[in-house]
Formats: C-alpha cells, sequence, structure tokens
C-alpha cells in the first residue's frame, strides 16, 4: 500500500492501545509544541499591538512631509514656498512651525521647554486639539496664550485659566554689549496657559503656542519659519509628493517623510521585535527535543513490531517514514491547537482587555492579529519540527540492520 506509512503512524498516535509510558510521552511532545506555539502566537500578538499603539502615539508627532532649510534654521523664500505648496493638489493643509529651547518660570521655579510655535493650521495637520487633558486649546486671539504638556503643568503647578499669576517664558538675546540688567540678557514674555495636553517621550516639556510668541521672543521676521509640516489627501503617496517637491523647490530645501522622521525608533522597534522573534524561536527548538524523545521511545516500544513488518516486506525506508510521519502529525497537531489556542486568548484580550499592562494600570496589553502572525508561527514551528522529525527517524537503521 502506497500510504502504508502513513496509516501505521496515525495508529500509533492515536490507537489506546501500547505502553501508558511511550503513549504519555507522545502526547507530552504533542502538548509541549502547542504550549510553545501558543506562547509565541499570543507573543507576537501583544508585540503587532504594541507597534500600532506605538505607531498611534506618534501618528500626530510629525507630519506626512516636513519642509526644513538645508542650510541654517530659518526658511528661505517662504512666500514663494507657500505658492508651490497651495498648488501642489495632493497636499490637503500645511502649517508654519517655530521651534526653540526656552525657559519656563513661576513663582521662581522653572524649567527648560521646548517652545514650539505654530499657526492657525496646525491643528489640521496636528489634531492635537483633540486630545487635551483640560482647558483648551488657544484661540489665536493673543501671542501670549499657550498649550502645556502634562508633565511641565505637574511640576511647576501653572494655573490653567483665569488667573492673576503668570508665568513667563525667557530666551537669551542675540547680540553684543555690555550687560547691565535682566533685560540685556533675555526677551521676557509672560504667558496664559489655556490648557493642558498629554506628552510623550517625544513631546515631554513642550510649550504650544501661536507662531507670533516665538518671532517676539526670537526677534525674529513676521511670517519667518524653520519648518512647513504638511499633510497629505493620502499619506501613502508620502515619497511620490517628497520627490515632486523636491524638484519643485530645489536644493535650499530639505524634505523628510514621517517614516524618517522616525527611522531611529523605528529601527528600534524592529530589532526588539527580532529578538522576541529569536528567543521564541529557541524555545520552539528546544521543545522539539520532546519531540525527538518520542520518536526515540516510540521506536524502542516498536522494535518487535517493526522486526515483523520488514519481514513482511516492508522497507527500511517505509519503516523511517513511519516514525517520520509519526513526527509529523504530532507537531501538525500541536501546531493547529496551539494557533487555536493563541487565536482564542488573543481575542479574549481583545474583547475583554483582561491582562492590564502593569500593577494597578488601567491600560490593557494592546493585541493585533494579523495574517502575517500565522505564517511566522506555523514556518518557525514546522521548519524545526520537520528537520527534527526526518533526522530522528534515520534512527531506527541502527536498530534493524545489525
Amino acid at each position: 500500500m502506497k500510504n502504508t506509512p502513513i496509516y501505521i503512524a496515525t495508529r500509533y498516535l492515536l490507537a489506546k492501545k501500547g505502553s501508558t509510558a511511550v503513549t504519555f510521552i507522545t502526547w507530552l511532545a504533542a502538548i509541549a509544541m502547542m504550549v510553545a506555539v501558543t506562547a509565541m502566537f499570543i507573543i507576537i500578538s501583544v508585540f503587532s499591538g504594541l507597534e500600532d499603539l506605538n505607531r498611534d502615539l506618534i501618528a500626530n508627532l510629525h507630519a506626512d512631509v516636513t519642509v526644513k532649510s538645508a542650510s541654517g534654521k530659518t526658511l528661505r523664500n517662504l512666500g514663494e514656498t507657500e505658492k508651490i505648496l497651495l498648488a501642489e493638489p495632493e497636499i490637503a493643509h500645511f502649517s508654519k512651525v517655530i521651534e526653540e529651547k526656552v525657559y519656563l518660570n513661576f513663582r521662581g521655579n522653572g524649567d527648560i521647554a521646548n517652545l514650539r510655535g505654530v499657526d492657525s493650521a496646525y491643528i489640521f495637520v496636528n489634531p492635537i486639539d483633540q486630545n487635551i487633558f483640560y482647558g483648551s486649546y488657544p484661540s489665536f486671539k493673543y501671542s501670549n496664550e499657550v498649550l502645556l504638556e502634562n508633565k511641565l503643568d505637574n511640576r511647576l503647578r501653572i494655573p490653567v485659566g483665569e488667573s492673576s499669576e503668570v508665568a513667563s517664558l525667557m530666551m537669551p538675546k542675540r547680540g553684543t554689549g555690555i550687560i547691565s540688567k535682566e533685560e540685556d540678557i533675555f526677551n521676557k514674555r509672560d504667558i496664559y496657559v489655556s490648557g493642558v495636553f498629554p506628552g510623550n517621550d517625544q513631546l515631554d516639556n513642550t510649550i504650544i503656542s501661536p507662531i507670533e510668541l516665538t518671532w517676539e521672543l526670537l526677534e525674529l521676521p513676521k511670517k519667518s519659519a524653520y519648518q512647513i509640516v504638511i499633510k497629505l489627501k493620502n499619506p501613502e503617496a508620502a515619497d511620490t509628493v517628497k520627490a515632486k517637491l523636491a524638484k519643485k523647490l530645489g536644493t535650499d530645501y530639505l524634505l523628510t517623510t514621517k517614516s524618517e522622521e522616525n527611522a531611529a525608533f523605528w529601527k528600534m522597534i524592529n530589532t526588539e521585535k527580532l529578538f522576541i522573534y529569536l528567543i521564541f524561536a529557541l524555545v520552539i527548538f528546544i521543545t522539539t527535543f520532546n519531540l525527538a524523545g518520542a520518536i526515540i521511545i516510540l521506536q524502542l516500544d516498536k522494535k518487535e513490531q517493526a522486526k515483523s513488518l520488514i519481514s513482511l516486506g516492508l522497507s527500511l525506508k517505509s519503516l523511517r517514514y513511519i516514525y517520520f510521519y509519526t513526527g509529523i502529525l504530532i507537531v501538525i497537531f500541536g501546531l493547529l491547537s496551539g494557533l487555536v489556542l493563541g487565536t482564542t486568548i488573543s481575542y479574549f484580550q481583545i474583547e475583554t482587555g483582561f491582562f492590564k499592562a502593569g500593577a494597578g494600570s488601567d491600560l490593557p496589553f494592546p493585541v493585533r492579529i494579523r495574517a502575517v502572525n500565522y505564517l511566522v508561527v506555523a514556518a518557525t514551528a514546522a521548519v524545526f519540527g520537520l528537520v527534527v522529525s526526518w533526522f530522528f527517524s534515520k534512527i531506527n537503521r541502527v536498530y534493524f540492520t545489525k
């Protein structure tokens, strides 16, 4: 019979009769494979969820395309640049931005902050007004109305809204000369905090203000900017639009896409993902030693039956295939059941958020199930299972060629 090795392998795996120890070891190998596959699938799905969460968190930190000066900070020929951008049909919105370090002082306490001056179109590129803890986004009626990052507000405890107490921003003056008083050192402006927004690693200590305030503190001419941030109608076309704008704007400008702005961040994420994969690939590889042990024990237990099969005309090659197919069946069972169990647990977490990110945290572990996760886990388990099954199925030659 052509399928005799598969039939006998299935009988070895599913038959109720036989050595209890061999049956236990065989199913232990199958369950170990199932647990390893389940763990790898869940961890990769969690990591996919974390990747998406990080992508969402930084999605508004950088525009689809950012225009900067190739030399110096201030953009040249800003009027002509704006005309080119307005004529580009792929651009939905753009906003002028100036960023500089500034000293924030309140009640004798101070901190170094990152002042981001923006124009009124900024919220169409970065909808930061939708993520305000309390208060409101600046109305842009006054140049000293600002939005404060939450951690900075917690440290300095600056009142939000109407208050007789004011905080002040101080920027070192440019120029030379004799310093006789504080006004000779700093440009100083009192500010009114209209609202507070949540920060993160890239927005810590940030103050968002009308761009007019940065013009005043930096003594810059009106209509100037350090960069222009662009929102595209189709973010997927960022590279194409970048190339088109680069030709029109010339070599005085440096254009970067969102992925290029976050290159270091994504390199770190991809490195972590690689190490996670290697660790769990090693776990599955170690688990396959249970599979190797099950095949060897099965060969020893079925030694007399194997001799009978050989005497009936079964070749050593076919005998080897019996143990090879037995290993494959164990791998298939562990792989399929592990993927089913992993998917069930992942969906349970997605629907309930039962497992939290830390003690006392209300943030559930993010989980994202992707087709590629199934492919990665299945390919890893299948490769190790096939190699181990093939190698250890050859041991029967040692027993039956003597």
